[in-house]
């Protein structure tokens, strides 16, 4: 197991990890956290070289993508830069890269019920203005039988933004896509992930203008 006690908070710069490899050829990855070698719940970095592809393969509980670069590919259509992906519980593919591609995906984390499928160009998606001087994309958002409310969007800062302190009920996760992400607990430039538990608090603040993508409302234990 890799970062699955979720009442801890887990910061990892993925920039400073090395690319491991995967069962497929040409596909290579920056595990996150990982409940099993090659099943169950799974956050990762994956890098497809030019070419590469993954065999045909089950999601039972979801795969959620969001593109960082390049073109991902599958039967469904091709997927370029700032595309958001979500395939829900059951759903299987042949995943390919022509150009190569790397992502941020997160496997086998969706309720059994939550059966929408989602494909959001988010570089042709209009911001909606947010709390103070944030905007806002909302990009999927789920309630639960359990009561459990799960919120998916990119939040852009600009320059010298600084939020009120506030906790996360269900816990929060980010991954920052440009500038860097601060709060009295540390700095994170882009390709950092960060998760903190239900009930964390803190102060985030940018200093230059930043792009990050963040769940919450999905870490009650």
């Amino acid at each position: 197991m890799l970062n699955m006690d979720f009442s801890q908070r887990v910061v990892i710069n993925s920039a400073e990890m090395a690319w491991q490899p995967s069962p497929a050829q040409g596909v290579l990855r920056k595990p996150l956290a990982r409940q099993a070698a090659e099943s169950g719940h799974a956050t990762s970095v994956v890098q497809y070289q030019p070419g590469s592809r993954f065999a045909e393969h089950p999601h039972p509980y979801g795969e959620e993508i969001l593109v960082l670069e390049g073109v991902f590919s599958d039967e469904t259509g091709d997927y370029g830069p700032g595309t958001y992906i979500r395939n829900p519980p059951g759903t299987k593919h042949s995943p390919f890269s022509e150009p190569g591609c790397v992502i941020f995906v997160k496997l086998n984390q969706f309720a059994e019920s939550d059966l929408t499928q989602v494909r959001i160009d988010t570089h042709n998606t209009q911001w909606q203005p947010g709390v103070d001087g944030l905007q806002v994309m909302q990009l999927h958002e789920y309630a639960d039988k359990d009561g459990t409310v799960e919120h998916v969007a990119l939040v852009k800062w600009p320059a010298g933004e600084v939020f009120k302190p506030h906790r996360h009920f269900g816990g929060e996760e980010v991954f920052v896509l440009s500038g860097t992400f601060k709060d009295e607990h540390g700095s994170y430039p882009a390709g950092t992930w960060l998760r903190s538990p239900h009930q964390s608090q803190h102060h985030p603040f940018a200093e230059e203008e930043t792009v990050i993508w963040v769940k919450t409302g999905h870490l009650l234990v």
